[in-house]
């Protein structure tokens, strides 16, 4: 607090920027990671199980887009805010279900 009484203001600096490409360069990586998922799951014979996994795939990719297409926009306000409980445990669900494909599909 400083000798008025008044709270200090923190100046955030160039934080919420980076935070905000931080977000731009997962959200690449999950996507480019989707593809290649699609892209092996459709490989094969179409059986409905491929299909299902193409299926979920997308599915996993599209929450995880939507969580962080929120995070960006709440990282351009001026004192943007921590991250959320649930949007934390939606991207951490996102990421081991796709890992979990990827298991599926080497197997």
């Amino acid at each position: 607090m400083s000798a008025s009484g008044d709270a200090e203001v923190r100046d955030a600096g160039l934080q919420p920027e980076r935070t905000r490409l931080a977000w731009r360069r997962t959200t690449l990586a999950c996507s480019v990671v989707a593809v290649l998922a699609l892209r092996q799951a459709l490989r094969g014979s179409g059986s409905p199980v491929e299909v299902a996994g193409a299926a979920v795939t997308t599915l996993i990719w599209l929450v995880f887009l939507g969580v962080a297409h929120r995070r960006i926009r709440e990282l351009a306000a001026h004192r943007p805010g921590g991250l959320a409980p649930r949007a934390a445990l939606a991207v951490v669900a996102c990421t081991v279900a796709l890992a979990v494909l990827a298991v599926a599909v080497i197997i």
